[in-house]
């Protein structure tokens, strides 16, 4: 059992988080290289909090461009515990309206191109992500919002794309072939990094948009995504603060916790030191058992 620290990954519309007490910026240092920006930490309610502007101040990162690796890597350096992940989202069902909120449990990752792991040649890891979020930070986050005054979906399939382009139409239908109910660009390589470093995450998509699967409505655009993030943010602002503050004073230990002792397979006479180096902070309580 230990405190909690949270970590939030703000994405589009969530830039900043009210009421941190003591707060100031901080930058850490990754053998990842550059996270999107420093991160500002201090404490709410019973936690400690740490907020990482995923885009960076001004929205100067694509989706594409974030170096996920360093920002899960300088969050677990920072002593963090659990994610929470808060992203704008496009609603691909009726009921995931503009203006809902939807705390996903499944992931399909559509994203090419960006590495979407800490290990590899010399150390290599196999982590479960059958179940790739907190089912417990999931059900605070749904409260959360719950009392921030959000209509809230529990669950949902989040289909990671790559963007930063939208969907072209035949895309958007097929992913609401697949049962998925909302899409965005940032949510995959980040959930399953967050479980290589042995962190709990959850997270939350605010929608925007309709993406484009509705023939007789205009296609999304960045105009309309605008339209609809700052009343987004508003909730979004009060679900955190509703979360720290709810948070209960003790944090019981998650399996996800410890889920590297599974999870490693390179023996240690094959381990390469220098890749060792790198996960010092990733997995350094399982490198050391």
């Amino acid at each position: 059992m230990s405190g909690w620290h949270i970590g939030i990954i703000g994405g589009s519309g969530l830039y900043d988080v009210e009421g941190i007490e003591r707060g100031e910026w901080v930058t850490v240092a990754s053998p990842w290289g550059e996270a999107s920006d420093a991160i500002f930490t201090g404490r709410m309610g019973h936690a400690r909090v740490s907020f990482l502007p995923r885009h960076g101040r001004g929205h100067r990162l694509s989706p594409s461009q974030l170096n996920n690796r360093a920002n899960i890597d300088c969050l677990k350096r920072l002593g963090v515990t659990d994610v929470l992940a808060v992203s704008s989202v496009g609603g691909l069902t009726e009921e995931r309206a503009p203006g809902t909120f939807t705390v996903a449990d499944q992931f399909i990752d559509r994203t090419k191109g960006r590495p979407s792991s800490f290990y590899g040649s010399g150390m290599v890891a196999h982590v479960s992500m059958a179940d790739p979020v907190c089912p417990r930070l999931s059900q605070f986050a749904v409260a959360a919002a719950r009392a921030a005054g959000a209509q809230v979906h529990a669950g949902g399939t989040y289909l990671a794309m790559e963007g930063p382009q939208f969907s072209t139409r035949a895309e958007s239908h097929l992913y609401r072939s697949w049962g998925c109910d909302i899409i965005g660009m940032t949510a995959m390589p980040e959930a399953r990094l967050a479980r290589e470093a042995e962190l709990p995450y959850a997270l939350v998509g605010m929608v925007t948009d309709d993406d484009c699967w509705r023939e007789e409505e205009a296609a999304v655009d960045v105009a309309q995504v605008i339209a609809q993030l700052s009343s987004n943010a508003a909730k979004a602002r009060a679900m955190v603060t509703a979360l720290l503050h709810g948070l209960p004073e003790t944090r019981e230990a998650s399996p996800i916790d410890t889920c590297l002792d599974a999870a490693l397979i390179t023996v240690p006479s094959a381990r390469d030191p220098a890749l060792l180096a790198k996960l010092d902070a990733v997995a350094g309580r399982a490198l050391a058992g």
